[in-house]
């Protein structure tokens, strides 16, 4: 079977004034079943065996993760527990003296996975790709003065402001926006700085 890839627009990212181009996998859903399904069918199992198997590997991994282990599955890769601040509470600074979250405030946002070199080796050699289209950029129809305008003024009235803000705010892309406000945050003239880091990210007033 053959997958498509599609060829995408991205932001300026080099200061070229000319967009770049990257290429990513047009994917198709596969559910649970079917690929337990599958799994069974290829390795002569019955499905109650196969999901009996992940069922366990599932909750073992979650366990070991939560116990704070970085688990490594052969061929397969590494995962551990990412943490950060509960979304509902602001970022706290790493300077003494400064109040710091305790454990009640710190939860587990996301799990990181490092592909092991295998099974990115064995996929590259079983993919046949085929041309499947082309995304372009969602461009905004504010002026870059106009949006940063706009910034202001939300700013002025909240506290702070994320990515999915600017985005309604401008009508670009979650993509156009992150690098724009990446880098607004740069420019000190801008007026905007951003605090915390990666999901935790938010942008407020420069003082």
């Amino acid at each position: 079977m053959y997958a498509k890839y599609i060829k995408q627009e991205i932001s300026d990212l080099n200061g070229t004034g000319r967009t770049q181009a990257c290429y990513k996998m047009k994917l198709s859903p596969m559910n649970f079943q079917q690929f337990v399904s599958q799994c069974a069918r290829e390795g002569k199992m019955e499905e109650a065996q196969i999901l009996g198997v992940l069922t366990l590997v599932s909750e073992k991994l979650a366990l070991c993760m939560a116990e704070g282990y970085s688990v490594k599955l052969d061929s397969i890769g590494t995962f551990h527990a990412k943490l950060g601040v509960r979304s509902d509470l602001l970022q706290d600074a790493f300077e003494e003296g400064e109040p710091s979250h305790n454990a009640k405030s710190i939860n587990v946002t996301g799990v990181a996975y490092r592909p092991d070199p295998d099974l990115i080796r064995t996929t590259g050699r079983k993919c046949v790709l085929e041309k499947g289209g082309v995304s372009r950029l969602r461009k905004s129809a504010l002026t870059p003065e106009e949006r940063i305008q706009k910034a202001h003024e939300f700013l002025e009235k909240n506290m702070f402001m994320r990515v999915p803000d600017y985005v309604k705010l401008t009508g670009l892309s979650r993509t156009s926006a992150t690098t724009e406000l990446r880098q607004l945050a740069l420019n000190p003239s801008s007026g905007i700085a951003s605090k915390g880091s990666r999901s935790q990210k938010y942008y407020v007033l420069r003082k």
